[in-house]
């Protein structure tokens, strides 16, 4: 079974959304295995705004090339504040200001904490 096989039925919701928001042709929705291709600068250039939401782990690798796009708006979501910390550097290294960030306790019997963060370029 390929990681399409497993997603393809959320893409296709994501698809069917978009065009009943209105949205249709403006949002693209795939699959791809970041860890063996990850996404550069350039494959991003193409679009506004980009979300990334990575592993515990973080996103150091993808948030250097993240760096380097040319997106106005990236938003991230964490699940483990010192990997954001370091990716937002790096966001924060390559123009981008950190405009906010909200703590979200959707697991409210634990002190596990997610995030959603948001940032804007300010320099080319």
């Amino acid at each position: 079974m390929s990681a399409w096989d497993v997603t393809e039925p959320s893409v296709r919701a994501l698809e069917r959304a978009a065009g009943r928001a209105g949205l249709g042709g403006r949002v693209a929705a795939g699959v791809r295995d970041l860890d063996r291709q990850p996404l550069e600068a350039r494959d991003l250039d193409a679009f506004d705004a980009i979300v990334f939401d990575p592993p515990r782990a973080g996103a150091k690798a993808q948030a250097e090339h993240l760096a380097d796009a040319r997106a106005e708006r990236i938003v991230g979501v964490s699940c483990n504040p010192a990997t954001f910390a370091r990716d937002a550097r790096i966001l924060a290294g390559g123009g981008y200001a950190l405009d906010r960030v909200t703590p979200i306790d959707q697991f409210t019997h634990s002190a596990h904490v997610e995030l959603a963060a948001a940032f804007t370029r300010t320099r080319a």
